[in-house]
């Protein structure tokens, strides 16, 4: 019986257990998008996961969501990066970044430029700027010519990425952000060849795996998927076709793993695992479920062919969370208030499980 704690093969690290912890976005970094000592220090408590997905790192400025957050389109962020993949590596751990462009998920007031999509569709809701939160701008929608400069930003950010001590890089394609944008049905209007069809529709987020893969090779990529989300006002027609096109056009890629976000039905992921020929990551939480992933979860996905299942939230307050789901200790849970409140107070003040005396 598979269990969290076997070793596995992911590309070519060997991993001590199938233990993931997942991207989340902290806002920590600092100006010009630098990676800090605390970076450092809060992803190397978390160093006995069996791999560490980095918070969404942005390949280009118009690519950045968030004020505060971390680039990797500059030599003066990757050199930042390498105090926390050396870090990690001390601590015996293993990194991979996650490629995060954002398309209109972002603000003049935070990248000094309009956001760019696939359509001249504003995303729902409000986006984080230096001031306070503001409506979701129209993005300038992408010419037919511009949009092979935004696949190939992320194998360039691929390559700064191992240039900075990283194991691999996670492409981001859930949760409403470019990629995702790309493969919408309601973010992306296009009638030239990234539009319409499903065929046309995954084209985008081919092209920016296979440029990846070029860059950098393929046991050392993965991509990240949320099928049928809804976040930031992305909506997906025809879901399980769209992501099993999808899929079929990865598998022949050599990808490291494939990452699902639970953001549909238990029926639908579990035929896209049967989709699927390689390794495969779940999450068995998703970002508007108020309840985060916990064993049982994780037993449940292991039992249904996944490889490795990651947690999210529960390695904010747990940077031990690998012994705690281990020997079944408690899990602590996180302060929501601290997620995105900059400084050291919940995020380097967790403290590894008390036991008593």
């Amino acid at each position: 019986m598979t269990t969290l704690f076997d070793r596995n093969r992911l590309g070519a690290l060997t991993l001590p257990n199938r233990i993931v912890m997942a991207p989340m976005t902290r806002i920590r970094a600092a100006t010009g998008g630098l990676a800090t000592p605390s970076m450092a220090s809060y992803y190397a408590q978390r160093a006995t996961a069996g791999l560490i997905v980095s918070e969404g790192v942005q390949p280009s400025l118009v690519g950045q969501s968030n004020p505060g957050t971390p680039g990797l389109h500059t030599d003066e962020q990757t050199t930042a990066w390498q105090s926390v993949t050396d870090a990690v590596h001390t601590n015996g751990g293993r990194i991979f970044a996650q490629i995060m462009h954002s398309g209109r998920v972002s603000h003049p007031d935070t990248t000094g430029t309009v956001p760019v999509g696939p359509s001249a569709v504003a995303a729902t809701g409000q986006v984080f700027t230096p001031t306070g939160p503001k409506p979701a701008p129209v993005p300038r929608a992408l010419a037919t010519a511009e949009v092979p400069e935004h696949a190939h930003a992320y194998a360039n950010a691929a390559k700064l990425a191992l240039a900075a001590g990283f194991d691999g890089v996670e492409l981001h394609g859930a949760n409403g952000y470019l990629i995702s944008q790309f493969l919408s049905s309601n973010a992306n209007l296009r009638t030239d060849t990234y539009g319409g069809s499903i065929r046309n529709r995954i084209r985008f987020a081919v092209e920016a795996v296979s440029a990846t893969v070029d860059a950098i090779g393929g046991d050392r990529t993965g991509i990240r998927l949320s099928p049928g989300a809804t976040i930031w006002g992305v909506q997906e027609e025809d879901v399980p076709d769209l992501y099993g096109a999808l899929l079929a056009e990865l598998a022949e890629l050599g990808l490291a793993y494939v990452h699902l976000v639970a953001t549909t039905d238990d029926e639908t992921l579990r035929g896209l695992r049967t989709a699927w020929p390689g390794k495969l990551i779940m999450n068995p939480s998703s970002p508007s479920n108020t309840q985060p992933a916990d064993r049982a979860a994780a037993d449940r996905w292991l039992g249904w062919g996944a490889d490795l299942i990651s947690f999210g939230r529960p390695f904010i307050a747990n940077p031990d969370l690998v012994e705690r789901l281990r020997i079944g200790l408690p899990i602590t849970p996180a302060e929501e208030a601290t997620f995105y409140a900059g400084g050291d107070s919940g995020y380097l003040t967790y403290p590894a499980y008390r036991h008593a005396a």
